[in-house]
């Protein structure tokens, strides 16, 4: 249960809740990769392939995350370019489970390319909090 932010109330509350940041921009993310991927595969699928757009979609939302989930969800200074590696690492993760599944999905079980890719997306989405929390943006504790 959350507690209020004294003198700001329970709006303020969840705000300051790091999982409801994450869960919150997470879906606007996740919603911008989509469309992301939607749009490339509508406007350049047919000739490029759906994996061919996976990896371009792929690098367009995971600048467009590493910015916003630094600013605003896990509120770090420090190095970026370290920050940006240890994210994509964990993207890389994701993507590698992407590249396995959307064929399987499209080929095997017939979806439907976005309706697999918004099947996968949902499954990735629930891992990638602990990858980032944990590794991407994890400092060191200082000594008290």
């Amino acid at each position: 249960m959350l507690a209020e932010v004294p003198g700001r109330g329970r709006i303020a509350a969840l705000i300051a809740d790091q999982r409801v940041r994450f869960l919150a921009i997470g879906a606007f993310n996740t919603a911008f990769a989509f469309v992301v991927f939607a749009v490339l595969q509508i406007l350049v699928g047919s000739a490029v392939g759906y994996l061919v757009v996976l990896l371009f979609a792929h690098v367009v939302g995971v600048l467009e995350a590493f910015v916003v989930y630094r600013l605003t969800v896990f509120r770090v200074r420090g190095n970026v370019l370290q920050d940006l590696v240890r994210f994509e690492t964990v993207y890389l993760v994701a993507l590698a489970v992407n590249l396995a599944l959307l064929p399987l999905l499209v080929e095997v079980v017939r979806l439907e390319v976005l309706v697999a890719q918004g099947v996968i997306v949902v499954v990735t989405s629930l891992l990638s909090f602990f990858g980032h929390r944990d590794f991407s943006f994890r400092r060191p504790e200082l000594p008290s």
